[in-house]
This record gives structure tokens, sequence and C-alpha cells, in this order.
């Protein structure tokens, strides 16, 4: 779509200059800000849904561009652009931001220090976020991207080591978040400063250049042949940033930690919305610049996914913490996303995609309400728990719900993601599917058994003087219930009729499978009488 308005600036900026007015907010101004706050983020949710509505599926893959002079001798510009994939999780980050800030509201509370601003703080570092992610999401200079791509986890170390839970091992848990991260984006930033000197070396080009179109166009075309070993260790540092962000197994180890020190609206942040970054940028980047390279890696990469499946879902089994069993059902089901993503099949890519939306909408669901539920009773223990059914019904029924559509149950939103990353893996790679299948059974067993040990029984009395136990817990009250019925509404939706959002996706997943000359196998028939068959 051609638009003379620069919405894509619009929308990332929005949250951002917006972090900076909510910050210089004086001291007091404690409600304003929050309310502030959530303004900001449902007027970047009303961009995006101006956005959704004049994005064109079967017109250009990019659209609403906008490209401008930026670094002139270094070959980077200021390029934006949003195709179907893009779009599917500029809508997610923008659904849940509002949500994410309703559920957070009283989180920063307890914080003493920064003059007394903590709230200001809080609320500008997660409007922050969001605004980066947005901008790693459209940006089409591969410059472009990796500022932001690495810039986003500033903010976020202060949301899990300043806001979190026990300030020690908050920040110790930041910590590792960070150093993790920053390390895969320096291996990132080896391999795009390798691609610049590539693209300045080659005739495709008058000089070296992050134009992603442009080097994409030039890949495609065989105008731009990269020497086979240079493009697969340029792959790797791509893939390693995105797999430690994803995180892929065994890249995974910060994520359990930090999702269980930061208070649950931003460890969701994290999980659902900056995560996704990485999956993202596998599909973005690492397929369309480097597919001879994907393709040779994608054994490797497929193996790691299906480890990933399994070893999260069996380690989700074994916690007694119900944060980090939700957190370690995350790394089972950001393998089904990479698994999709590198089966190179209309079904698994279209798959993965909607999995990035189902999954950030049930993640937000469950570790919310279980948030919710800690918060009454102080301990993130499943057998401080028992009988929570009978005096939080609501909370329970919502529970079980989120509980159910992390599982992958027909009929809510995760089943016809996983289910489509599943047929596209078997047409490829049928024991593969197989092996992927096996999660089915074991995300039955651990959300059946967490839901029963907590949920249902005789209601857990108190261990000490003066502690009600689960007796002394109350239902959902009107704010929470604002930030739980949108999300199961949208789990039931999507379960339903996840139509509108695939009409979006496959033609963006068509171009990429084109781009990367992939296409889907075509079944053998069995053998007919004539020839040969019985």
């Amino acid at each position: 779509m051609v638009s003379t308005f620069p919405w894509l600036t619009a929308l990332w900026a929005l949250p951002t200059v917006g972090a900076a007015v909510v910050m210089l907010l004086p001291a007091a101004q404690r409600t304003l800000a929050k309310w502030l706050a959530l303004a900001i983020s449902l007027a970047a949710l009303g961009l995006a849904g101006v956005i959704a509505v004049g994005f064109d599926p079967a017109g250009e893959q990019y659209q609403f561009v906008e490209s401008h002079r930026w670094i002139p001798s270094f070959g980077t510009g200021y390029i934006l652009g949003v195709d179907g994939i893009a779009l599917a999780l500029v809508v997610l980050t923008a659904v849940l931001l509002p949500l994410l800030i309703i559920a957070g509201w009283n989180d920063a509370a307890r914080q003493t220090g920064l003059g007394g601003r903590g709230v200001q703080a809080y609320l500008a570092l997660t409007l922050a976020v969001e605004g980066m992610v947005f901008m790693s999401l459209v940006a089409l200079d591969i410059l472009l991207f990796y500022v932001f791509f690495e810039a986003m986890l500033i903010p976020m170390y202060f949301l899990i080591g300043g806001f979190g839970g026990h300030r020690a091992q908050a920040s110790k848990a930041a910590v590792k978040f960070l150093l993790y991260n920053l390390f895969g984006g320096l291996v990132m930033l080896a391999a795009v400063i390798g691609l610049y000197v590539v693209t300045a070396g080659s005739d495709a080009f008058a000089s070296g250049t992050f134009d992603f179109r442009a080097i994409v166009t030039a890949v495609s075309s065989g105008e731009f042949v990269i020497n086979p070993a240079v493009a697969n260790f340029l792959f790797l540092g791509f893939m390693f940033a995105f797999a430690v962000k994803a995180p892929l197994w065994p890249f995974h180890r910060w994520l359990p930690d930090a999702a269980v020190q930061a208070t649950p609206a931003s460890a969701v942040l994290m999980m659902a919305i900056m995560d996704k970054v990485g999956t993202f940028g596998m599909l973005r980047y690492c397929l369309p610049l480097f597919p001879d390279a994907s393709t040779y890696f994608r054994p490797l990469v497929i193996t790691l996914a299906v480890i990933g499946i399994i070893y999260g879902a069996v380690l989700a089994i074994g916690q007694t913490d119900v944060m980090r069993l939700i957190a370690y059902t995350s790394i089972s089901h950001f393998g089904f996303i990479i698994l999709g993503i590198f089966v190179m099949t209309s079904q698994g890519q279209a798959g993965s995609t909607l999995y990035m939306i189902n999954h950030g909408i049930s993640t937000a669901a469950l570790f919310l309400i279980a948030g919710f539920l800690v918060s009454r009773r102080g301990s993130r223990l499943i057998d401080a728990y028992g009988g929570v059914q009978k005096v939080a019904p609501v909370l329970a029924g919502t529970f079980l719900v989120a509980g159910l559509a992390t599982l992958s149950l027909p009929g809510l939103a995760p089943f016809i993601s996983e289910f489509l990353v599943l047929i596209g893996t078997f047409t490829r790679y049928p024991v593969v599917a197989v092996f992927a299948a096996t999660a089915l059974v074991l995300s039955a067993v651990y959300i059946l058994w967490m839901y029963q040990r907590m949920m249902t029984g005789p209601v857990r009395d108190g261990l000490l003087d003066g502690d009600d136990g689960v007796r002394g817990l109350h239902d959902l009250v009107p704010r929470e219930l604002v930030v739980v019925a949108p999300l199961i509404a949208l789990l039931l939706v999507l379960g339903i009729y996840p139509k509108p959002a695939l009409d979006v996706i496959n033609p963006a997943v068509q171009h990429t499978l084109t781009t990367i000359g992939q296409s889907d196998p075509v079944p053998s028939a069995p053998p007919t009488i004539a020839e040969g068959g019985r």
C-alpha cells in the first residue's frame, strides 16, 4: 500500500516518545502515569488497527513502505515496511500491551528507589520495549534492525532486575538474561558486518549495502552469489543470535530464571512479545538471505527444535514452581515454532507464524492468571495450593481454559497452529513429526496434573498461625477480568475461525518459499493395478 502518512514511523515512535513523556512526569503523579501509559498503548493499538485494515494481502509483499537516507556512506537507510508475517506480530504486540499495563497496574508500587519514580520508570520501560519491538518488526534495513534488536535488551534488563521478585535473585537473573543475549548479538554483529563486506565486493551492488530487499532480490535472482563457506558462517552468526533470543535448546538457560524473577506482566512481555523477534528473525532474515545455508543446516536446526520440544515438556512435568513450569512450556512451544520454520513447507511456516500469535495469547493468559493467584497466596509452589476452584471458581475456570489452550486442545487457538506445524513437518520428515507429536501427550500430563494439584481436591489450609491458606483467597476482581476476558475470547475465536489471520499470513509465507526456492513435497500416489500394485 502506498501512503503519504508515515504510519510505521508513528507506530514505533508513539510508544517510544510516550515512554520519555511518562518518565518525565513528577514523582507524585503515579496515577496519571498509569493512565497516560495505558492511553499511549491504546493509541498504538489503534495505529496497528489502521495498518491492519489498510493492508492488502493480495498486494505487494511489503506495504506502507518508508525509505529515507540515513548513513549513505555505510549503505544504510531508514527503510520500513510490513508484510503479512510482520503485521501479525505487530497486531499481537499492540493487543497485549494495554492488557499487560492493566495486569501490572500495581507491580511497581513497592519500588521505593528511583526518587519515588518507580511507577513512571516501570511504565516507561514497558513502553520502550514495545516501541523497539515494533521497529524490529518493520525495519527493512539490516543495520537498523540490528540496532533495535539489541537496544530492546536494556529496558528489559531493568524490568527484570529492578522490578522483579527477590532483589538479589532478580538481579542475577537479569544479568544472565543480558549476558546471554548480548553475546548472541555480538556474534550477529560480526555477521552483519561480514554481509556488508561481501556485498561491497560484489558486482551486483555499486557499494556495500544493508538494504534487505535489494540483497534478497539479488540472491534469489542469482545475481549475488555468496561463497558457500562464507554464507554458512554468516547464517550461523544470524541464527545464533536468534536462537538465543527465541530461545532454542540448548541456548535457553536464561529464560526460566528471567521469567520467574520478573513480574508476571514483564515475563509475558519477554516471552510472548520480545522473544518472538527471534523466531521472526529466522523467518525474515536467515532463510531469504542465506537460502542454501539454511537448507544445509536444516537437519541440525530441526534436531535441536525437536529436542527442545521434548526437553521443555519433560522438565515442565518435574517442576514444583508454577511459574517455572509455565516458562518451560514456552521452551517446548518455541521448539514447535522453529520446527515449522525450518521444514520449509507452506503449512509448516504458516503454522509457525500463527503459533507465534497463539502462543503469545495462551502464555499471556496462563502466566497472568497464575501471577494473580501467586500474588494472593504469596507462594509459587504448586504444593501450597489445592481446592482453589471452591473459593475462586472464575480464577480456576479461566486458568483451566488457558491451560487447555497451552496443551493445544481442539477448539482453542494453539491447536490449529500446532496441527499445521505437524502436518507441514510430516509431509517432509514423517519420523520427526512423530517425535514432535509426543509433546501432545507430555503437555497433557503437565497441564492437567498442575490443575489437579492446584485447583481441585480439598481446600488447603495454611501451615502457620494466621495463615488462612487457600481458604483466604478471593476471586478475580474487575481489573483482572478486564485482562483475562479478552485473552480467553481470542483463544476461542482464533480456535474456531483462524481464517482472517491465515489470509494475511499465507501470501507472505508463499513469498518466502518462492524466494528461497522451496516448494511443498508432492505426495506420492500408491501404484495402480496396471503398474503392478495389489
